[in-house]
């Protein structure tokens, strides 16, 4: 039985592509996402929900503050069948105030595609996501957009790409461009295809044309003399210059694909999710604190990776985002909730597709379940059929930002109550209490200050509470770690807060760099932290 069990999961996992889009803001990169599941067929029209004044909205882009804001907010996970793959796509914000979900989506995937506008190049944020990629080897392809556009030389973004990352490219695709330097298409280096530019609807683009290598005469009756000119020497660079395509090194994270497009125009698109499916690795080994966990082995196993209150106001739930690292998921089965030690039934599982949800019975490796939570389940808990598993901590942000939160409706605190507790379980901000307030007045601490807007805008529309924020002058926060004496006996700066974190933990809450120096080298016998130590420490 255990062997057909481990025959059924090991064809399922061959199967699975489970990847999340990363970029710097305004790159394309909801666009790419939600033309991906057009040429998936997993939605008829791009941006199916309409707006007043006649706009649509990405399928990922649910939230309301994201559909008036026009910007990601939080991770979406898209689920879908396209050839012979299960697809499982996750959405990130783009904005550097959210990095914080952005991250813990890229524990949870495969693979990693990256945007980048063939205008501006580079930009910081898309250093950064590259950067924790390469951390955990979580192959990389990359996406040159905006190609209909003026923007920079491909040759140009290529270096780019090899100096400022650090990772070697290997061009898929590559534009041709007319006299003028306009993109009038695309030569696929791998099929030896040239596909020809059309501004048309999904699905009405011209056909390509098949031709043998870049002297076939049939490109000369296409293109123009100069552009046929101009193709053949970069594409003759390329191939004596360049890195060839190698499957082991792309699937190590040491080289990165990369494939020329407009996701906005529809064009090339579809040529880039075909070579990405048939390029990307499937689900792999993950470490745990026992060692590799193999997607391969029979027992289930998989971590909660995400947590999201209010997704449908009909049901007004949390769930928990959970990703499959191995064996077989099943509705109903009892597992390990490692952190507590408690066994769980889970007898509520989820199928997602952004907003939309509907249950599932089972799921294999690569696979992201939601479970109804009601509570019991944290970011980063394990979960288990049988031996213990506990996998690598999820890596958390110390916060930068902070605000007070007062309420003009005394009435209202309840209700303020219950949504600060669900959105702190999310990890949208985290929550200090000051030191003796018997009110328990909340201070609110953030990665970014965009956070502040989005939780007083859920606040307001997912439960009802209408609540203003004023920043306050820290920069730090500090968990403190030393014997009770010690600590009340601290020497601090002017302007420094002591504070306690919902666990009741001693933190320290510091103006600047100089008072956090000051602090640690006045008070020995007390450590100061960055972060708070996990929750079963």
């Amino acid at each position: 039985m255990e062997q057909t069990l481990t025959s059924q999961v090991a064809r399922e996992v061959q199967r699975r592509r489970t990847f999340a889009i990363i970029s710097h803001p305004d790159a394309g990169k909801t666009t790419l996402t939600e033309k991906l599941l057009l040429y998936a067929g997993a939605v008829r029209l791009a941006g199916s929900v309409r707006t007043r004044k006649g706009q649509r909205h990405a399928t990922s882009d649910w939230m309301e503050m994201e559909q008036e804001r026009g910007i990601s907010i939080t991770s979406a996970v898209m689920q879908f069948d396209y050839r012979d793959y299960h697809i499982n796509l996750l959405d990130t914000p783009g904005h550097q105030d959210f990095s914080e979900d952005t991250y813990r989506v890229l524990t949870a995937v495969d693979n990693a595609v990256m945007v980048i506008d063939s205008a501006n190049g580079v930009e910081s944020q898309t250093r950064k996501l590259f950067e924790v990629c390469q951390r955990r080897r979580t192959p990389v392809f990359t996406l040159i957009n905006k190609v209909d556009r003026p923007g920079k030389e491909p040759l140009e973004l290529l270096g780019e790409i090899e100096d400022v990352l650090g990772i070697a490219t290997v061009p898929m695709n590559w534009p041709v461009r007319s006299m003028l330097g306009a993109v009038v298409g695309i030569y696929d280096l791998q099929q030896r295809q040239v596909h020809l530019f059309e501004r048309a609807e999904h699905g009405s683009q011209r056909a390509p044309v098949q031709v043998t290598d870049l002297h076939d005469p049939v490109l000369a009756e296409l293109l123009e003399p100069q552009a046929l000119a101009q193709l053949r020497d970069e594409v003759e660079l390329l191939e004596a210059a360049g890195d060839a395509l190698d499957r082991d090194r792309v699937q190590s994270g040491e080289l990165t694909p990369v494939y020329f497009a407009s996701a906005l125009l529809n064009f090339g698109v579809q040529l880039f999710l075909d070579s990405f499916l048939d390029l990307a690795v499937g689900p792999v080994a993950r470490k745990a604190q026992q060692g590799l966990v193999r997607p391969e082995h029979p027992h289930f196993s998989g971590f909660v990776f995400k947590l999201q209150a209010n997704m449908d106001r009909r049901h007004r739930d949390r769930l928990a985002f959970v990703r499959v690292c191995s064996g077989r998921f099943e509705r109903d089965m009892v597992v390990n909730h490692v952190r507590t030690g408690k066994k769980l039934r889970l007898t509520r599982s989820l199928k997602l597709f952004a907003q939309e949800r509907e249950s599932v019975d089972e799921a294999y490796p690569g696979d992201i379940v939601g479970l109804i939570n009601p509570g019991m389940l944290a970011i980063g808990d394990t979960l288990c059929s049988s031996e213990r598993v506990e996998f690598d901590e999820i890596p958390r942000f110390p916060p930068e930002h902070f605000a007070t939160l007062s309420l003009p409706e005394t009435d209202q605190r309840k209700a303020l109550a219950k949504g600060l507790d669900q959105l702190c379980e999310e990890g949208l901000v985290q929550v200090f209490y000051p030191v003796g307030d018997v009110m328990r007045q909340p201070i609110l601490a953030a990665v970014g200050p965009l956070q502040f807007d989005v939780l007083t805008d859920r606040l307001e529309n997912e439960y009802n509470v209408q609540a203003r924020v004023e920043r306050l002058p820290y920069e730090h926060a500090r968990w403190l770690e030393g014997t009770a004496a010690a600590i009340a006996a601290m020497r601090c700066p002017p302007g420094c807060a002591r504070v306690l974190d919902p666990e009741e933990r001693p933190v320290l809450l510091l103006p600047d760099d100089w008072s956090v120096r000051y602090t640690t080298e006045k008070n020995p016998e007390v450590t100061l932290h960055r972060m708070p130590p996990k929750a079963n420490d």
